[in-house]
């Protein structure tokens, strides 16, 4: 399968609060071009990953690219890391959201081995789990067992959904800054979504808006060396209101990019998002972001 893109997708990168990213024009913006498409494209999805679910169960062992040395890296790989070509060796770790599994990550394991990048995996976590911070814990235990198989003292992770939230509770709560160099988060509820009031479970009242967790998230967290970027979108279906997938976190200084007419489960599979995840992880735009500065 191929990342897709659709029109009106295009990114927008911010570090400040910026008002409610609702779609353009209200109710007559819901009958546009990009949103009926995003929406269409999402039902696709959703349908491919019912189908594709049963084959992401089994965990994944890690299997570096041997194709390391930069001659051995097709050209577009090799001008990603022009500026950094030992930014390829970084490994990247996928983790998936509430109730799923690593299938969810079929189109953005392939692309970013494409790129350049060389060690990239993906976490399975039980599907019964009950405690983000539990689940940080084990995350943090896996980043320990890659950053041992591999030699690299720091690794970069990808979280989609809930994967977001137990990956940014592991930088923050628990010293996991000290291994994951940067975080790119996809439709995490940072502040939590309003239809977690639906499902009383235990994990779940954990994402309600103002839960103990996320008070927690919302403590002081100075001298984090972790690179935080929120990607989101207004057409996510989970995360309401859509400001909740920023992070706004003051000591963070995320960077907020929001991906217009995605759905939910599009995110990790969109070529808008999968070019930008690339980007971020090979440095681009944290160099561009010193540069300007």
């Amino acid at each position: 399968m191929r990342a897709l893109s659709g029109p009106g997708s295009c990114p927008e990168s911010h570090t400040t609060p910026v008002a409610d990213a609702t779609p353009r024009g209200g109710l007559r913006s819901l009958c546009s071009a990009s949103t009926l498409a995003g929406g269409l494209t999402e039902l696709a999805w959703v349908g491919a990953h019912v189908l594709m679910y049963p084959f992401g169960t089994r965990t994944e062992t890690l299997r570096p690219d041997p194709r390391t040395r930069p001659g051995e890296q097709p050209p577009a790989a090799r001008a990603l890391f022009a500026a950094d070509p030992l930014a390829a060796r970084t490994p990247v770790l996928l983790v998936h959201g509430l109730v799923d599994n690593r299938s969810v990550f079929s189109v953005m394991h392939r692309s970013l081995r494409r790129r350049g990048f060389s060690h990239v995996c993906t976490w399975n976590y039980s599907p019964l789990l009950t405690d983000v911070a539990r689940g940080a814990g084990d995350l943090g235990a896996h980043i320990e067992r890659i950053c041992e198989q591999t030699g690299h003292d720091r690794v970069h992770v990808v979280g989609h959904s809930l994967g977001g939230l137990i990956a940014r509770y592991h930088v923050q709560r628990q010293g996991g800054d000290r291994r994951v160099e940067s975080l790119v988060t996809l439709g995490t509820p940072h502040q939590g979504s309003v239809w977690a009031h639906v499902v009383p479970t235990p994990l779940i009242r954990q994402l309600r808006p103002g839960s103990p967790v996320l008070q927690e998230l919302a403590e002081p967290a100075r001298g984090c060396r972790t690179r935080m970027t929120a990607v989101y979108s207004d057409l996510d279906q989970m995360v309401v209101p859509t400001t909740s997938g920023r992070c706004e976190h003051p000591d963070l200084e995320a960077r907020n990019v929001l991906f217009r007419g995605v759905g939910h489960m599009s995110l990790p599979r969109h070529r808008g998002v999968v070019d930008e995840v690339a980007a971020t992880l090979a440095g681009l735009r944290h160099r561009a972001a010193v540069a300007a500065a």
